[in-house]
């Protein structure tokens, strides 16, 4: 018998005040991204937007039975956006414009800890890398070219996408087993101007930076699967010799999610 596929609930990106041109005058949008649709669906598994909630809107958080939702789903997969706000770990913007969003952290954050109440599998991409590390009680640095002087640049707004740099993987670390052949080689994208600073606790890092030593990695050692990269795999072509190939991450999040799944059927 087929077995159903598995059902990967996605965080959604917010645009507080979306361009006039859009047609939603003094509204929220909530989207994802097209690429990490993709990513997941190219696995057989299926893609579902969790929608956060406006702290303006009629709608209150207290209303939303997390717990629901995160049963209804397999995994949890936390997708880039906007700046996590330095309120969520207990600090003032050093700039206005790193206010970050905390609207979406706050849900963020819920849906985090109800998915390891129940089990499921959480995987952050780039903020969602950051926001894991703020659940577990880490800091970040707001800014890396203010905070680390020294650092190579981790984001190029022209670039965007295009901009890479190399990445060193920890020994017996998951992403070690993963690519046995690109421990000392593998290049990733870099679109982010925020970092790990102190580490959550119960964290293990996975991978810094070959250059700089900043944190690209990110694994919660308890008792799920809670893994947090700060690149973004679903930007990563295809069997692209030039970039770190995105399957085997996707692969075994997704064998961490039927685990799971087939856990509670039994």
């Amino acid at each position: 018998m087929r077995k159903q596929p598995l059902r990967i609930g996605i965080s959604a990106r917010l645009m507080h005040k979306p361009p006039a041109e859009l047609g939603f005058r003094n509204k929220t949008l909530q989207y994802l991204e097209q690429n990490i649709a993709h990513w997941v669906l190219s696995e057989g598994a299926l893609a579902f937007m969790i929608p956060t909630v406006e702290g303006a809107s009629s709608l209150h958080r207290s209303a939303i039975q997390l717990r629901d939702y995160v049963h209804a789903i397999d995994a949890l997969l936390l997708q880039g956006g906007m700046d996590v706000s330095p309120n969520s770990y207990g600090e003032f913007p050093l700039r206005p414009e790193w206010s970050g969003d905390r609207v979406r952290d706050l849900y963020e954050l819920d849906l985090i800890w109800e998915c390891i109440f129940q089990g499921k599998p959480v995987l952050g991409i780039c903020r969602g890398c950051q926001l894991l590390n703020v659940a577990f009680g880490g800091s970040l640095y707001q800014d890396i070219s203010t905070q680390l002087p020294d650092a190579i640049r981790h984001v190029d707004a022209e670039a965007y996408d295009a901009h890479t740099h190399p990445v060193a993987f920890s020994e017996n670390s998951l992403l070690a087993r993963l690519y046995p052949h690109n421990a000392l080689s593998a290049r990733i994208s870099s679109i982010h101007h925020q970092a790990v600073n102190r580490l959550g606790n119960g964290l293990h890092i996975e991978a810094r930076s070959a250059v700089d030593g900043v944190v690209e990695a990110i694994r919660w050692e308890g008792s799920s699967f809670v893994y947090g990269v700060q690149w973004h795999p679903e930007f990563h072509p295809a069997h692209d010799q030039g970039l770190l190939d995105s399957g085997p991450l996707l692969q075994e999040f997704l064998r961490a999610a039927r685990k799971r799944a087939d856990q509670e059927r039994t």
